[in-house]
Parts: structure tokens; sequence; C-alpha cells
């Protein structure tokens, strides 16, 4: 049913794209050291777990004083020189920063653990730590990091009420909704964190067997797997962050090819304390990578403010600010939002009429591109996946297109796809794309989305409810927007069975359509 080789395959790719991003933030170091000394230190974690840690603390700091105190778990598969810029920059403003090797990974001992309760643990051993041995002050505690980091954070703050501010950045609220969105197994997301594992650290037997289990597309095994990602999912526990109080800040990419923006938005949805959500162009930790070096970055830029204002009390404004900051992709300036809920303040749907059917087992041309690749070619030149939608056959891939649009279509938030399906296998995997087509019929790439069936009645006809991924992208006048359905696509693991075929259907009752979000015009 699944694919194991494409795993295998991407998996050296994952490995790779790890490695190169451990070197850079390996090169931080000296740049780091030479702006400040900088502590190395052992910090017994759960269970007696050692920990490689360093520390930076303020100049001049004598212990007269206390300072609030910064925790920043490393990514993954990053060693714990990662944040040291930012480490510097933020002691010279007066925060007390521990950074520490999360387990499993380069130095630190023990086997990885994802978020589990021996990480979230250690973060609470980080914290004492500090406590006993720098000028830290109890009651101004906060904690940050970049993707693996992230998640730890929001973990740790929901389990650890001492943490009063949280900045999680590219990192995740839901991890089955990450990877195993549309209950498609999200190959090659899933094969860069294996390949960077293998290589920097040290699975557990039971982070192995999740792994194999994740290619082997074993159904026996869905329920279990899924327990154990909500088991390290924030929003598993996002009551007790609300109780806590804790002010939240979010900030992700809207190509993130790991952790994508929706299950992010969701979660954001669900906080009632302090909180504030930011999207920008980019793939996987690319919009904060300039500000692991020391350059001018805005995510970091507004983490700093973040703090300020919720461990020292700065009256900055940042709290006044609209919470919902995006960064459209095809734009240059932000935008700012009171909610999530209104940043699709209009929709318009496309009807999907007719029946269709396609055949199964074949890629039409129609892809999400490549993990990280792509979307950094979208950040960096506005240049996404690219179909001519004309010459995509017709037997493979299923297309409905909009009429022109007179004005520009500001596509802001989630678009919907809702149609009918029906299926000659009880198995199988649809891929939805939504397109900007300009006047040669050549589509870029707005969001995409996979689904994934299992336990259908063959000739027997269902519904479908498939949320895209959350987007900010301007499609220009005169241009169309299309929506593509195909089978096959290199970023997930497929489920159809050889010879399969999927009819889409529009039923007089219940019409089929796509739900295109759109700004107040």
């Amino acid at each position: 049913m699944g694919h194991p080789r494409k795993a295998l395959r991407t998996t050296t790719v994952g490995a790779v794209s790890a490695t190169l991003i451990a070197g850079s933030a390996l090169g931080l170091a000296p740049t780091a050291q030479a702006a400040n000394a900088v502590r190395f230190v052992d910090i017994a974690g759960d269970g007696g777990t050692v920990l490689k840690a360093n520390v930076v603390t303020p100049a001049g700091s004598d212990g007269t004083r206390r300072y609030p105190l910064l925790v920043l778990p490393t990514s993954w598969g990053l060693p714990q020189v990662e944040y040291l810029a930012q480490a510097q920059k933020l002691a010279n403003s007066g925060y007390i920063v521990v950074s520490y090797n999360v387990r499993g990974f380069w130095q630190s001992g023990g086997e990885i653990d994802v978020a589990g309760p021996a990480d979230t643990a250690d973060a609470s051993k980080v914290i004492d730590w500090a406590l006993a041995n720098t000028p830290a002050d109890a009651q101004h505690i906060g904690m940050a990091g970049v993707s693996y980091g992230a998640g730890i954070s929001l973990l740790a703050a929901a389990k650890d009420k001492r943490v009063k501010a949280v900045a999680a950045l590219s990192g995740w609220a839901d991890l089955i909704d990450s990877i195993y969105s549309g209950r498609t197994q999200h190959v090659q997301a899933g094969a860069v964190l294996d390949g960077a594992s293998l290589v920097t650290g040290r699975q557990s037997a039971e982070v192995r067997q999740i792994f194999d289990n994740f290619y082997a597309s074993n159904l026996s095994k869905e329920q279990e797997m899924i327990d154990w990602g909500k088991k390290r999912s924030a929003a598993t526990y996002v009551d007790q962050l609300n109780q806590n109080g804790t002010a939240v800040m979010m900030a992700n990419a809207w190509g993130d090819t790991v952790f994508a923006p929706n299950q992010y938005a969701d979660f954001y949805e669900k906080l009632t304390g302090p909180k504030r959500l930011e999207l920008r162009p980019g793939d996987h930790a690319t919009a904060e990578l300039t500000g692991l070096f020391g350059l001018p970055n805005d995510v970091w830029t507004d983490t700093g403010r973040w703090f300020d204002r919720y461990l020292k009390g700065v009256d900055n404004g940042i709290d006044r600010e609209e919470p919902v900051r995006l960064k459209p992709r095809s734009t240059g300036g932000y935008e700012d939002y009171p909610n999530w809920k209104s940043v699709s303040a209009d929709r318009k749907k496309i009807a999907l009429s007719g029946t269709t059917t396609i055949h199964t087992n074949v890629d039409s041309g129609a892809d999400g591109g490549i993990v990280f690749l792509s979307s950094i070619l979208d950040q960096i030149a506005q240049a996404p996946p690219v179909a001519s939608i004309p010459l995509l056959p017709r037997r493979w891939a299923a297309v409905w297109q909009s009429e022109r649009y007179p004005t520009a279509q500001r596509v802001r938030g989630t678009a919907k796809l809702h149609t009918t399906v029906t299926p000659t296998k009880e198995s199988g995997t649809l891929v939805a794309y939504l397109y900007d087509v300009g006047p040669l019929g050549l589509g870029k790439l707005v969001s995409n989305a996979p689904y994934t069936f299992h336990g259908q009645t063959p000739g027997k006809p269902f519904g479908v409810d498939l949320d895209l991924f959350s987007t900010a992208y301007d499609v220009p006048a005169g241009h169309r927007l299309a929506l593509v359905v195909d089978t096959v696509d290199p970023l997930y693991i497929e489920h159809n069975p050889s010879g399969a075929q999927l009819t889409f259907s529009s039923p007089s009752n219940d019409p089929s359509y796509v739900s295109i979000p759109l700004r107040e015009q």
C-alpha cells in the first residue's frame, strides 16, 4: 500500500539537508563568542541525563540583582551553538539565556524522545538549574525555540506554570496534523526528520518503530501512532496553557513543508491568554534563519519585543498591536488583523460542476514541489511550483477553472474543498491543488493538500471536505483560479490500488465547490 523506496530516497536528501543546516549553525559560534564570553555547562536532565548547554549573562552581572530567564531548546538535529548570536543580543538587553542541546542529539545524553515526557521534564530541570546557578529571576521565565525547540517550549509551558511567556518559531501545535494531515503521510517531511536524527542523534526503539510504521502505512498501528503524536502536541494541552495564562507568540511560514501553518492557526484560535500569530513567506525555519546569524530579522525582533513586554513589563506597545500579522507571498508589505477569522473576511465559491473520472497511480504533472527547495524559491524569487493547466492529462487529473477575474483577488487564509467521490476500490489518495493561471495557461501553485480514505465501499459515493494549506497570495487581474485534483505527489505517500479510478460528481442536492478565502476588497 505504501512506497518505502520513496521514503528511503528522500531520507538521504533529509540527512544531507540537516547536515548542511547544522554546518551553517556551527559557523555562528565564533561570532557569538567574540562578542561575549560563553559559559558551557553540563546540566542534569530528567533521570540524570546529561544535557550539554551554554549560558550567556548580561555584561556586568555580579549576582547583586536578578534578571529574567530565557531557556532555548535546540532545533531537531542542530548543536547547542544554534542560538548563540541571538543569545548574545538577548543577554545584552538584560536576560539570562540558557540554551541546551535536547536529549538524544549531539553530545547530550539519552535517546530522542520527540518532545515526549522526558523532553518536557528536561526543560523543567534546566529551569531548576538556572535558578540555582545563575542570577535568574524565578518570577520571570520564558522559553523560545525554532522548530523542535518551539514544540518543546509550548509543551513545557503547558506542564510548568513557571514559564510565563513563549515564542514558538516554525514549530508545531499538532504533530499529527502536521505530518499526517488528511490521513496521508507527508513522506518527504518525515524522511527529513528521520534522516537528520540518524546523522546527528540516537533514536530510541520507540521512535524507530514509529518511523517504520509511518513509512509502511500499517493501518493496524495507525491509532497507536496518532495517540503517540497527540501526546506530543501542545493542542492536547491547550487548556493547561490557558489556565497558566502563558503569553504565547507563534511564527511560521506559509510554505512550511514540515509544519504547515494550518495547525498553528487552529491552535491560535483556542488560546485565551495573550497571543500573537505571525506568518511570512518561506519554508521550514527559513523566515528566522538570518537571525541565527545575528543579522536583522523581523521574527527575532518581535520575539525580543514579546519577552520585553511579558517578562520585563516594558510598555513597548506590542500588546496593543493587531495580534495577527501576515506577510503575503506576492507583495512586500505586512497586513495586520484583529484575529484569524478576520483574515478571510469574504469568500467566493468556484463550482466544481459535472462528472469527471480520473485514473490513479500516475503523476499528472501537478505537484506540490520539493520539500524546502520549492518554498524557498517562492520566498526568494516568488517562483512557486508551476504546471501548464491546459496540458495536464485529463486521464489522470481533474481540472476546474474560474472565469477570468477583472480585479486582483487577494487570497488570504484557508481554501476549502467540498466534493463527492465515488471510488472503484476501498482505499485511495487524492491531492488537491489551487493554481493561479495566467493568460497563457501557466499555473503557479497557490496551495495544496492531500486526502486519503480507507474502508469505503467501491461504487458508493461519499463526501469529501478538505482544507488546503493556509496561504496569502494575490491573483493578478485577468488571471483565473484553477482547482486540480490528481492522485500522486512526491511529497506524500499515496494509497491507490493498481487500476483504481476516482469519479468526482456534483449532486444537485449537495453541489461540489472550492471556497476561496479573500481579504475584504
